[in-house]
């Protein structure tokens, strides 16, 4: 007769929703804590990360309708290499530009071409006003913030609610403790 016994490394799964008579009222308790806390972290990750993500998309649906591109002047001529101060990370450089809006014409800086001289003409992004904007995001450019954000608040809310059932078990630990330790009163002297 073959038997079988479990080594000190192999674990059960779903302990505690086994019968035993050693189970005690708090060891229910913590396994319903346990099981609802994951629920809520799943549920609140998606829902928050979806949430945020849409607001995102959203906002930049807005940004991107209420912009649009204008012909502008350069009034002075821009730096030469992007190695200049002014240089910014696409390879662009800051310069004076002229262009026409409703209230009449606007300067201001905007990012350009390295090496263009006064009076080339580039294009600008313009809010409905006549104000400079940046350049609103593309489709991919769009979809990758919306996923980050949503990732980055998704990932947050689910920390958030996994802390809280943490502490509900923390507080429900120190009372199995607690209760424990009286016991111990109890029998602990019988003992010696």
């Amino acid at each position: 007769m073959a038997t079988t016994c479990r080594t000190a490394g192999t674990r059960v799964w779903l302990w505690r929703w086994r019968r035993n008579p050693l189970l005690r009222r708090s060891d229910r308790f913590e396994a319903w804590i346990v099981l609802v806390t994951w629920l809520l972290v799943l549920l609140a990750g998606v829902l928050a990360g979806r949430a945020a993500a849409g607001a995102v998309e959203h906002g930049l649906a807005v940004r991107a309708a209420h912009s649009h591109p204008v012909r502008a002047v350069l009034t002075q001529d821009a730096a030469p290499t992007t190695e200049d101060v002014h240089a910014y990370g696409d390879g662009g450089v800051w310069a004076n530009v002229r262009w026409s809006a409703p209230g009449g014409p606007h300067t201001g800086l905007a990012r350009v071409e390295p090496g263009l001289k006064a009076g080339d003409p580039v294009t600008v992004w313009t809010d409905g006003a006549g104000n400079l904007v940046s350049k609103p995001a593309t489709g991919a450019e769009t979809r990758l913030q919306a996923s980050l954000v949503g990732t980055i608040v998704g990932c947050g809310a689910a920390g958030g609610v996994l802390a809280c059932g943490w502490l509900v078990r923390g507080r429900l630990e120190r009372q199995r403790m607690e209760e424990w330790a009286r016991e111990w009163e109890c029998v602990g002297p019988q003992w010696r």
